[in-house]
Parts: structure tokens; C-alpha cells; sequence
């Protein structure tokens, strides 16, 4: 482990200088153990998996005629939010989309600085992540262009909250769900697994993180309504919530009147409710 998140404290290195503005984020005081209680009395009741699309970033900062970067820098407020949000109502799975396979695409300059914030959240969230139980993965991350000292701080930061079960959060960074199945066919064939024998359960076994349950919400900030190549084969059943509010302004109200939306729906994954049987 390096030791910049040894101990679960990460110590800042000579030249890796933060802001004041940059180092504004912190998180909220703990929700109390009844709140939580509550919330986990009725599991039925809250999604086991809660995906984000955090969308929004460049039109919040152009709105106020910033670069497109502090838009990104304004997001990290918002992820904190979230997580700490989605750990109080019970969330047992939060999943945020934060770079994908296409934003490659982006200018380079833009990319530069998302790589040099990811690592600093990450090495400045570390301990709390940990303190709060929470388990830590990303999906993705295979990029030979990822800078070599974000990837150790990424592989410290899963080793260090590897044995945490208070929620599991994952972080899409370097991510394509069309990617990911194309790995996991390529895993089958390898394995020599005959055609006959693919199924859905041992498809999705060779996908990363096989254990990670099917999405059961969807939240997609700013109004967009695209899936984006997230997550493909883990969204299939999910239901979806388009929130009008940019991701560096969806705070934990927001979050928690999406879970609300998902509580109001009836999921039938292709059939009818059992008092429904028969009606047209």
C-alpha cells in the first residue's frame, strides 16, 4: 500500500498542493442510529441498488460563465451528499458514474484536471469512507493512460475498505458497459464454456464483480434521458428517475424524493401483478 493512504490516512505529497476552494467539501454528521433503524425496517421499501448518472457539471459552470472544470470541482460537494445519503436510507448499493469509456474524447486538458481531482477525493474521502463502513470499487480502471499514482491510490483505497459491509459503493471511472460484456464473452470462450451452456447466471458471472446486484433505480441529473453505455446489462430492469437539477446542485433532498418516486412504482419485469391477473 502506498503511503499516501496507509493507515487509512492519506498524507499529501510535496508539490500536491490543495486550494482553500478545493478543500471546502466535507461530510455531514452521522444520521443517529434510529434514523437508520427506520429506514432498514422496511427494506421492501428502499431500492437495494441506486445508480447515478451525474450529469451536468459543464452547463452548472457555464451558467455562471466558469470553466467547464469547476463545474467538476463543485460535483464533489454533491457526491458526499449522496453517498452519506444513500448509506442513512438503507441503500445497500450506490453506483456513480464519473468517466467513461467516450470522455477520452475530451479535451486533454479537461482530462488532465478530472484525473488530478479524482485523486485528491480520493485520497482526502479515505478515511471517512472507511470510518463510515463503507466498501469501496471501481469499475473500469484498465486504461493505460490513467496516471500510475491515481491507480495505486484507487487500488489502496479498495484494499483498505475491502472488508467493509455497511454499503458498497462503486465508482464507474474508465467505464463502458458494452466493454464489459465484450470482456465477459471473451472470459466465457477462454473458460471453453460450450454454447449450450451460456446462460444469463453464467454470463454475468464473468462480469466485474459478479456480485454486484441488478440496478433497481436509475437517477440521471440535469434532465438528460440517455443511458450512455452504463452499466448495460446490470440496468435492464431498472426504473428511472430524470431529476431536472444539475449534479453540482442535486443535494440529499433531491436524492431522497427520487427514492420516494421509486417507492410509488410497481415493478413487473414483464408481467402483471397478481390482483391484476386477467384484466386488460
Amino acid at each position: 500500500m502506498s503511503p499516501s493512504l496507509r493507515d487509512g490516512v492519506p498524507r499529501p505529497r510535496r508539490g500536491a498542493g490543495v486550494t482553500a476552494e478545493q478543500s471546502t467539501t466535507t461530510w455531514p454528521a452521522s444520521r443517529p442510529a434510529a434514523a437508520k433503524s427506520t429506514a432498514r425496517s422496511e427494506p421492501r421499501e428502499v431500492p437495494r441498488h441506486v445508480a447515478c448518472v451525474m450529469d451536468g457539471n459543464g452547463r452548472w459552470a457555464a451558467q455562471r460563465s466558469l470553466p467547464r472544470t469547476s463545474g467538476h470541482r463543485a460535483a464533489e460537494t454533491t457526491v458526499i451528499d449522496v453517498i452519506e445519503a444513500a448509506r442513512a436510507a438503507g441503500v445497500g448499493w450506490l453506483s456513480l458514474f464519473a468517466f467513461s469509456t467516450e470522455n477520452w474524447r475530451r479535451p486533454d486538458a479537461e482530462i488532465e484536471f478530472l484525473m488530478h481531482l479524482v485523486r485528491r477525493v480520493v485520497r482526502k474521502h479515505a478515511p471517512l469512507l472507511h470510518a463510515r463502513g463503507i466498501r469501496c470499487r471501481f469499475l473500469g480502471v484498465s486504461d493505460p493512460r490513467i496516471p500510475p499514482g491515481l491507480a495505486r491510490d484507487i487500488a489502496d483505497l479498495m484494499t483498505l475498505t475491502g472488508r467493509n459491509r455497511q454499503m458498497t459503493l462503486t465508482v464507474a471511472f474508465d467505464h463502458g458497459g458494452r466493454r464489459d460484456i465484450v470482456e465477459a464473452a471473451r472470459s466465457l470462450i477462454r473458460s471453453g464454456v460450450s454454447p449450450e451452456a451460456v446462460t444469463e447466471e453464467s454470463f454475468a458471472a464473468h462480469l466485474p464483480f459478479p456480485d454486484t446486484p441488478d440496478v433497481d433505480l436509475v437517477i440521471r441529473t440535469s434532465g438528460e434521458q440517455r443511458i450512455s453505455n452504463f452499466m448495460l446489462w446490470q440496468v435492464a430492469y431498472a426504473e428511472w428517475v430524470f431529476p431536472p437539477a444539475l449534479w453540482p446542485d442535486f443535494r440529499a433532498p433531491d436524492f431522497l424524493e427520487c427514492l420516494h418516486a421509486y417507492r410509488q412504482r410497481e415493478r413487473r419485469f414483464g408481467g402483471v401483478l397478481p390482483n391484476q391477473n386477467g384484466e386488460t
